[in-house]
Formats: structure tokens, sequence, C-alpha cells
């Protein structure tokens, strides 16, 4: 047991010492004066907020075409947290699937103003008839994601969401 927590000292110490080296070098700016001129031309990168901001809605399918999507891709930020509904309108069911949800802290899913609490992702989300679902939660692991309807993918059903 004390070799277990010997070793358990040793590896706190070796993270402790790192954050310092790198709380360090923050304050640098021997680098500043050659890229600044590389930065001002890029765009800043957008920060997570305390306040969930919406994702764009998604729609699937219309009384015009049941086999469209308004929007295919999406991109969020990591560590935010976001609402979004997406909405069913073309009149057929539709079994909306995403790798997402198994890489997000999942807060609740609204159907007209009643929440569903989760501790665990949910599977997928089934539009039995044309309505919106918001599903709220924050974002945890950068990587590229997919959606789509899985018996509606051919038919262009399906995109990705990119969390930065």
């Amino acid at each position: 047991m004390r070799k277990f927590r010997a070793v358990a000292f040793a590896a706190l110490v070796g993270m402790a010492l790192t954050q310092g080296q790198v709380s360090a070098q923050d304050g640098d700016d021997d680098d500043a004066a050659a890229g600044a001129a590389s930065t001002e031309a890029s765009p800043k990168a957008e920060k997570a907020t305390r306040a969930s901001k919406d994702v764009p809605e998604l729609i699937l399918g219309s009384k015009e075409d049941q086999f469209t999507a308004n929007q295919k891709d999406f991109e969020l930020i990591a560590g935010q947290g976001y609402r979004w509904k997406i909405t069913a309108a073309g009149g057929l069911e539709y079994k909306f699937h995403t790798d997402l949800f198994r890489n997000v802290w999942n807060n609740q899913i609204v159907i007209n103003d009643l929440e569903v609490h989760m501790n665990g992702a949910p599977a997928w989300l089934e539009f039995d008839a044309d309505g919106t679902i918001q599903v709220q939660f924050t974002t945890v692991r950068p990587g590229i994601y997919t959606w789509s309807v899985p018996d509606l993918a051919d038919k262009g059903m399906k995109g990705t969401i990119t969390i930065k």
C-alpha cells in the first residue's frame, strides 16, 4: 500500500510541475512578434461561453420534397452548451441517428414542452409524425460525427457535425 501511495504522489507532483512549466510559457511573447502577421490575417477561434447557444434547426423533409434536409453540415465548439431543434416536416416516419449523442453530455430532450432527462445517450430520435424535438447537450469530445436517417441516407438525408 505504501508503494502505491508513493507512486501516486510522484505522479501528482509530476503533473503539477508540468502544469507550472506550461503556465510559465503562456506569458512568453518571444514568438508574438514573429507570428503577428499570420495571426492577424486568420480569424480568431470562437470560444465556448457559459450560456447555451442554438444550433441552426435541422428540418427533415418538406411538403415539396420528403427526402430533403435544410442543412447537412454543422460546426460546434468543444465545451459549449447547445440547444438543437430537429423537425420532421415531410410527412414520413424519420429515424434520426447520430454518433454525436454518444460523445456529448446530454442534458435533456424536450418534446411539446415535456422534458426527458437521461443518464446516457439516446440511440436515435424517431418521428412517427411531423413535429419538433429539441435536444440540449454540452459538447465534450472534438471530432467529426455523422448524422443520418439510415433508411434514407442514400437519398441525401445525411451530414456531418464537426466539433472543434
